[in-house]
């Protein structure tokens, strides 16, 4: 297969390597938007800004400026940027002929056009409608997929092409990947996560203990959940490696940027001063606020994402937050 890549972030760069080293023989191609990162890039044959170490497989070439060529004969397109960029991609990619999955997590922000923001595939259905596109998602650090460390993913789309693309791509000895019609799930569950790992990482970072972050998890999942099914998901699919797995791995793992958030916040740093500190996207803190809008259109209860609203927005102070959600009052499970 021609493979190719679009962003050389940490997760793009670290499916460009898994593709490249199948034993298939891909052909691979990472874009780079910015020329002076691609060219440092190729001269080191890694990503030394993201993955400082790894080598990249030998059939990894890494490409900049124009994109028209490559895609037009790739065999699949993969969009591996923040939520931000994904509609402009999408646009330009709509007459594709080849499947295209997106790594992005999260919910558009809203705007003029869309009072509610929109999820990846509510974007692609609105701008690129021909497209066969789907999400690749599930509980996966950029870093051991990259060193080629057991992960399981899901290739989620309407159209079976796009799933069986990516199971080609990807499916290896150290990569496992499942397939799923339930899109709606698949990204419900991609971008709640996000914003319960910020709720965790306070939480860890206030010491409030274990009895404390298991509860947050598992009625974070229930919130999660919720929103999922009022936006049409399958139950089923929050229990999976895009629901329950991704979110405790986001939640608990070191490797986590929005954890990283909440555990900054509890010490005092500013949300400006967490963020600038991470070096990467912590899509959670520009996806609270849209997850949130969208949950209230519906009529949805999801009070730890409204407490990490309060939070970001600075509405709520860090004891706050916490006194918020305990003295709510009682009710069934």
């Amino acid at each position: 297969m021609n493979i190719l890549v679009i962003g050389a972030g940490a997760w793009g760069t670290a499916l460009a390597m898994s593709a490249a080293a199948h034993p298939a023989g891909h052909a691979v191609q990472l874009w780079a938007r910015d020329a002076r990162q691609a060219q440092a890039m190729r001269a080191a044959r890694e990503n030394t800004r993201y993955l400082a170490g790894i080598a990249f497989p030998p059939r990894l070439a890494v490409i900049d400026g124009e994109v028209t060529a490559a895609s037009a004969q790739a065999d699949l397109i993969i969009v591996a940027t923040p939520m931000a960029a994904l509609r402009e991609w999408l646009q330009r990619l709509a007459d594709c002929p080849a499947p295209v999955a997106w790594l992005s997590k999260g919910f558009e922000a809203a705007s003029a056009a869309s009072a509610a923001g929109l999820m990846a595939h509510e974007v692609c259905a609105a701008i690129a409608p021909r497209l066969q596109a789907g999400v690749f998602s599930g509980p996966s650090f950029a870093l051991e997929v990259a060193r080629q460390q057991p992960t399981a993913l899901v290739a989620a789309s309407s159209h079976p092409a796009v799933c069986e693309a990516l199971v080609a791509a990807f499916h290896s000895s150290h990569v496992r990947v499942y397939a799923s019609t339930d899109i709606v799930g698949v990204e419900v569950g991609g971008a709640v996560k996000n914003v319960l790992a910020i709720a965790t990482g306070l939480c860890d970072g206030l010491q409030l203990g274990l009895n404390a972050r298991a509860a947050l998890i598992t009625r974070g999942l229930a919130e999660m959940t919720r929103l999922g099914l009022a936006l049409g998901a399958t139950e089923k699919t929050f229990m999976g490696l895009s629901g329950l797995g991704d979110l405790v791995l986001t939640a608990t793992g070191d490797l986590s940027r929005n954890r990283k958030v909440g555990l900054l916040l509890a010490e005092g740093k500013t949300l400006d001063q967490a963020v600038q500190s991470l070096g990467h996207v912590a899509e959670g803190v520009y996806s609270a606020r849209t997850v949130w809008q969208r949950a209230q259109m519906l009529g949805v209860d999801m009070p730890i994402t409204q407490t990490v609203v309060a939070l970001l927005d600075g509405k709520l102070h860090v004891s706050e937050a916490v006194q918020s959600l305990m003295a709510r009052d009682p009710r069934e499970e």
